[in-house]
């Protein structure tokens, strides 16, 4: 008995080391997970951690380098774009796929195989392209997107968003000169009369909505849903295209239903291609004539530069957003003769000069369109009445009660022997000065409360400003356009323009236009402006395409070399003969 009891126990004794010592042993293997390895070797494709990324891909032992052709250097961003590709499904797939050549003597990877990476990091260091793979700068933006697109709702309108937004932003830009001005008139329907323009290149404008509710072509039509339609550039075709969003009674192009077939789903329909003389019907009864004007149509007939810097930090390192708005358009829609061109300064925000920006060259081109009124401009070479008009329609339907905006806007105009006519209204304190033949015209006043000029106004309002006072209700301007609030609380604020004389540069001067926002004039004196546009264009002479460009960066930067510490926006208008393109009207 004693003796059976004795080989149990010594049993029981070596059988529990020896469980301990399988169970550790399994412990390890499941920690280590050796048939990882295995795994990885059967497949063509690795995954690799952003730590990982400093591991070479290739064996860095010189007899095998030797054996193989030097490694390409670029990395094809693949899955993006194809719709072929099995590998990605959707450009919104979660990895990134890039192609790499590598030797045919390394043992880890074939030629033409392809490499997955799962990106784990916003942040990639670049790595040495001979040993390890290089992560183009397009993956974090990239990353980005597919970050945005997981988190908002994949519904039509969103993936249709995005789709052109990756597009536009990754595919290869080719720079070519393919301008083209799209304007759109309702002929029918509760909104008839009204007109919306804007140009391919005016990339901060588009796409254009058409809708009830906050859209650029604003119609009041019950059957038009909030945001009915979107119109938007193809730059890849050059072409317009018109998509309906998903409305609730759909929109006919030249009376063919473009709107998604099942129209209780709200889907949104597919891009179509719009053409000069198009129609589009929305709902029943609002009808939208189309105008495509070519390049050729739309070039402007003298040359035109544009340049703008935030002038990133203020004193003290605080960051400074972007509240000047600068644009132009020529020629008007349906008024080959004219065009205006205008810098917005807001204040307290950008809205107020977004919202001005698009309205005023709207006022001007509905009040030209009356061809009285246009012939009474051409005859008597004045448009004072046209842009104090507009000026005052501009500030009746802004609707910004808590930002404001300098307002600056040149209207040129051309008669049938090719010479020119300009005249400018302002409020506030973004200036615009002609040099013509030498000669310097001043076409602004400044709108400052410490202004010589604005002080006389307020005196003559019967509450004159107190000696030393510099500002009213915090603001140092007292003309502007929007701030209603503080219009509502201080009646001696202003949105009345002033109107320069008009300036006629005929068809053999030598005569340039600048206007400028004040982070250019704090730093820079009218006449120090005019000698530096007159050198850089001495200076550019030769170059006939970019010479106002050219003309515009460099007065941008002597701004810039001066420590200037508000926003800073430049439009040059060169008006010398060769820079001259023909604007006759075909009678």
């Amino acid at each position: 008995m004693s003796m059976a009891m004795m080989l149990q126990g010594s049993t029981a004794g070596v059988l529990l080391p020896l469980l301990m010592l399988l169970l550790i042993i399994l412990l390890i293997l499941i920690a280590c997970k050796p048939w990882r390895f295995f795994s990885s070797l059967s497949s063509p494709y690795r995954t690799l951690k952003v730590g990982e990324l400093e591991r070479p891909l290739v064996l860095d032992d010189a007899n095998a380098r030797d054996q193989g052709n030097e490694l390409t250097r670029s990395n094809d961003l693949e899955g993006a774009y194809s719709q072929n590709e099995g590998l990605l499904p959707s450009p919104w797939t979660h990895e990134l796929v890039y192609k790499q050549r590598l030797p045919s003597a390394s043992p880890q990877l074939n030629q033409g195989d392809s490499i997955v990476l799962d990106v784990v990091s916003d942040q990639i260091e670049e790595l040495s392209a001979d040993q390890t793979l290089r992560c183009l700068s397009l993956t974090e933006p990239l990353a980005e997107v597919q970050k945005h697109a997981r988190q908002e709702d994949q519904s039509p309108n969103l993936k249709y968003g995005l789709e052109n937004d990756l597009r536009q932003e990754f595919a290869p830009k080719v720079i070519t000169d393919q301008r083209s001005c799209l304007s759109l008139e309702v002929i029918s329907g509760p909104s008839r009369g009204l007109r919306c323009s804007v140009q391919s290149i005016s990339a901060s404008r588009l796409p254009l909505t058409l809708g009830r509710v906050s859209s650029d072509l604003l119609l009041k039509d019950s059957e038009v849903s909030g945001k009915h339609a979107m119109i938007n550039w193809n730059a890849d075709k050059n072409k317009w295209e018109l998509v309906d969003m998903g409305s609730l009674n759909g929109t006919l192009l030249n009376s063919q239903l473009i709107s998604h077939p099942d129209s209780g789903s709200r889907l949104w329909g597919d891009p179509v291609e719009l053409s000069n003389g198009d129609i589009i019907t929305l709902g029943t009864t609002s009808n939208v004539h189309v105008h495509v004007t070519s390049k050729l149509e739309s070039q402007t007939p003298f040359s035109v530069g544009m340049a703008s810097d935030p002038m990133a930090l203020r004193r003290g390192g605080k960051k400074l957003a972007m509240e000047d708005v600068c644009y132009y358009q020529w020629p008007l829609p349906g008024i080959p003769q004219f065009g205006v061109f205008g810098i917005c300064d807001g204040h307290g925000g950008v809205a107020a000069a977004k919202s001005a920006s698009k309205m005023l060259p709207e006022k001007v081109t509905s009040i030209l369109s009356d061809s009285l009124v246009r012939e009474r401009v051409l005859l008597q070479c004045d448009a004072s009445d046209v842009l104090r008009v507009a000026f005052s329609q501009t500030e009746a339907d802004m609707n910004n009660y808590y930002e404001g905006c300098a307002a600056t806007l040149l209207l040129v105009w051309a008669d049938n022997d090719e010479n020119f006519f300009a005249q400018c209204a302002n409020v506030g304190d973004a200036a615009c000065i002609m040099n013509v033949d030498g000669k310097q015209i001043k076409m602004t006043e400044d709108h400052r409360v410490s202004s010589y000029s604005e002080r006389l106004r307020l005196n003559e309002t019967g509450e004159p400003l107190r000696d030393g006072e510099k500002r009213l209700y915090g603001l140092n301007l007292a003309r502007m356009l929007g701030d209603k609030f503080m219009k509502q609380q201080e009646p001696r604020f202003s949105s009345e323009p002033y109107i320069s004389e008009t300036v006629h540069v005929k068809q053999a001067s030598s005569a340039f236009a600048l206007l400028a926002s004040d982070g250019f004039w704090d730093v820079i004196s009218l006449k120090k402006a005019v000698q530096l546009a007159m050198q850089a264009k001495q200076r550019y002479s030769a170059d006939v395409e970019n010479v106002a460009e050219k003309v515009a960066s460099i007065l941008l930067t002597e701004a810039k070399t001066l420590r200037t510490e508000d926003n800073t926006s430049i439009v040059f208008l060169d008006f010398d003969r060769k820079f001259r393109i023909s604007c006759k009207v075909d009678s």
